[in-house]
């Protein structure tokens, strides 16, 4: 399996932005609120997407290479630094 790094996985992820397979399929799982977070990761809206370029912008070369093993609060830390939703933030890590 090769591994990307986690711009090129928001690369990918950009691909997909408010596509209309993408908003079908958040339709599908949004929940009682209208939300559908976990969605985010199948077709994000040009706001979700902003918000991940934003929080990944701002963390270290380190935080970059190893996301896979942030801890919850360095996960809610850049997301409040970056000012994000720290929830859609969690997910995409």
């Amino acid at each position: 399996m090769m591994k990307i790094s986690i711009e090129q996985y928001l690369e990918k992820l950009g691909e997909t932005v408010d596509d209309c397979y993408g908003k079908q399929f958040r339709e599908c799982f949004k929940d009682n609120n209208g939300s559908a977070e976990l969605g985010m990761l199948a077709s994000p809206s040009s706001e979700e997407l902003s918000q991940l370029q934003r929080a990944v912008a701002i963390m270290t070369k380190d935080e970059k290479k190893n996301a896979h093993c942030l801890t919850d609060e360095q996960v809610l830390k850049i997301a409040e630094d970056a000012k994000v939703d720290s929830a859609n933030f969690a997910i995409f890590i």
